[in-house]
């Protein structure tokens, strides 16, 4: 994505990427060479080559901080041209809101600065280190024979059906957070946990964990908070489905395909 030959450069301003001057994501060589080092917070590499490119953090108050429209994300990695864009975006999406949201120490309250190897924030007075948070989560496709189990959230557009997830708690295995979370979500019991692949997810900094599972026992009930209804759906009768660039899109297509990893005599 560089622009001239020249390493991309990425701006942002109040934990939200913005659009470069010419209404571009990519801010122009001239628009970067334009800006004053006081406009410039911090500066974050987007890979580990030179060419992968700069986040750079622009001061609220700056002129260009001000001018620039923030970008809507969601419909920024829609349009990712393959999974090494996505990454890439969502890499600069979730530095900008770590930025944002980690100027003081949590054990001291002391201004954190720039660490000088790391890609990290570090506190002076007491030594405390920050690095970008991860939060890791579930996401499971439940499946019983032929079916598959979708379920609504308070969150959703209407008619919109999605697979089940959730946090990672402290001391628990991702397995474990799958069979914990469908039973509290949904009320049933699940078996065979089976691995399909993760996805950075900047919303705000969860890092995805996704998986199928085969339904064990039990009935439907959804928890009327985090799920509001919950169905088993064939192949030939799926609802409104998330986006693509989502792995929970992912799963369902590879559902659909019938690749879901399932024993011998299973969907």
């Amino acid at each position: 994505m560089s622009q001239d030959n020249c390493p991309p450069v990425l701006l942002a301003a109040r934990g939200r990427l913005l659009q470069g001057a010419c209404a571009e994501l990519l801010a122009v060589p001239a628009e970067v060479a334009e800006l004053a080092p006081q406009m410039i917070e911090a500066q974050y590499p987007l890979g580990p080559e030179a060419s992968d490119g700069l986040l750079m953090v622009l001061n609220e108050g700056s002129v260009p901080a001000q001018r620039q429209q923030a970008v809507e994300l969601r419909e920024l990695l829609s349009r990712a041209r393959d999974e090494a864009d996505y990454a890439w975006l969502s890499r600069a999406a979730q530095l900008a809101t770590w930025h944002e949201q980690h100027r003081f120490c949590g054990r001291c309250g002391a201004a954190l600065k720039h660490h000088g190897q790391d890609l990290a924030k570090t506190c002076e007075p007491c030594g405390l280190s920050q690095y970008p948070r991860i939060s890791p989560c579930i996401i499971v496709l439940v499946l019983r024979g032929d079916e598959c189990l979708l379920a609504h959230a308070p969150h959703y557009s209407a008619g919109r059906y999605s697979t089940l997830a959730g946090f990672i708690e402290a001391g628990e295995t991702a397995e474990a957070a799958v069979a914990r979370e469908i039973r509290e979500e949904v009320g049933i019991e699940v078996a065979n946990v089976r691995y399909f692949k993760s996805q950075s997810w900047p919303f705000p900094h969860a890092l995805m964990l996704g998986f199928f599972a085969d339904y064990r026992a039990g009935e439907l009930v959804p928890d009327g908070v985090e799920i509001l209804d919950a169905r088993w759906f064939t192949r030939a009768n799926l609802p409104d489905l998330p986006p693509s660039f989502s792995i929970s899109r992912q799963l369902i297509e590879s559902y659909r395909r019938g690749e879901t990893g399932a024993g011998p005599g299973e969907a």
